[in-house]
């Protein structure tokens, strides 16, 4: 696997092209056409360096790379329903992070799997018996620093599930761990390798 960072300016070629359908050209891509599932992350950078999430959303169906990242570029940046529409103004504050995932292995034991090494996906039942999903990428339990439980108990609340979260609900999730490879790219790196291609 060899997700780079020519993955995430293509990301940004596919939201520019987007946003200035008349002044940007309808981008090529330049990689491989691998299929993995994956997920694209549109962070803004602050001036602190600070990344604040703007959307991410992406796929556990593998699919061939360049359509994957063309649907998914549009659709974290614009139907994330956490968040507003990126809008053109933004975009030189954004950073682009892709993640391609492998690795996908059902566990029987819901608390096997390790913060900062398997990205985990959950599937439960609310308290309505509606199946409902949630995933947090690896980085992301790390980043929060978060124990397993608390991880466990923010994907079921963002999942949807609005009950009292206890150990025998806990216990009910059926967790998928898996791994992924991921590459980031900020907007003046984009604009650096672009100048460059």
């Amino acid at each position: 696997m060899a997700v780079n960072a020519k993955h995430c300016a293509y990301c940004f070629d596919v939201l520019i092209h987007h946003l200035n359908p008349d002044q940007m050209p309808a981008p090529k891509p330049h990689f491989p056409d691998a299929e993995y599932p994956l997920f694209v992350t549109w962070n803004t950078v602050r001036s602190s360096g600070e990344l604040r999430l703007r959307g991410c959303i992406g796929t556990f169906t593998a699919q061939p790379i360049q359509e994957g990242l063309k649907e998914f570029a549009l659709t974290s940046a614009l139907r994330d329903s956490r968040f507003a529409a990126i809008t053109r103004r933004e975009v030189p504050k954004l950073s682009c992070s892709v993640s391609l995932l492998t690795n996908f292995e059902k566990v029987t034991n819901v608390m096997d799997w390790e913060i900062g090494v398997h990205g985990v996906w959950i599937e439960f039942q609310d308290t309505y018996g509606h199946r409902r999903t949630a995933t947090y990428l690896p980085e992301i339990a790390a980043e929060q620093g978060w124990s397993k439980i608390e991880t466990l108990d923010s994907l079921l609340r963002k999942g949807g599930y609005t009950g009292r979260i206890t150990d025998a609900v806990r216990y009910a999730i059926k967790v998928t761990r898996y791994r992924s490879e991921k590459a980031s790219l900020s907007y003046p790196e984009y604009l650096k390798l672009r100048s460059e291609a």
